[in-house]
């Protein structure tokens, strides 16, 4: 089996602001997750990362949220879509 590609969207917004994702479902899992998914969730502005999701091989599921990394539980892609548009929503809020 290839990696298939589940999702991919782009957006710039107004303020020129990127909202991207991509999710992959791959043969193996990735080093670190426990899962057949491989994801990158970005929202920031060019040069500057204000949310991201991924599983970078060796350091499993996480997020980076405000300059931070922490751990991120991976439960389905819907879910990690929700979560990560969660985390946008409120810090497009907060710059308000």
């Amino acid at each position: 089996m290839k990696a298939e590609l589940l999702y991919r969207s782009k957006n710039v917004l107004s303020d020129g602001a990127i909202v991207e994702m991509v999710i992959w479902k791959v043969p193996r899992r990735v080093e670190g997750s426990q899962h057949f998914h491989k994801y990158s969730l970005f929202y920031g502005y060019a040069g500057s990362r204000i949310v991201a999701y991924d599983n970078e091989r060796g350091k499993g599921d996480h997020r980076h949220l405000d300059g931070n990394e922490e751990p991120y539980e991976f439960s389905t892609v819907e879910a990690l879509i929700s979560d990560f548009l969660r985390d946008v929503h409120v810090r497009r809020q907060g710059s308000r």
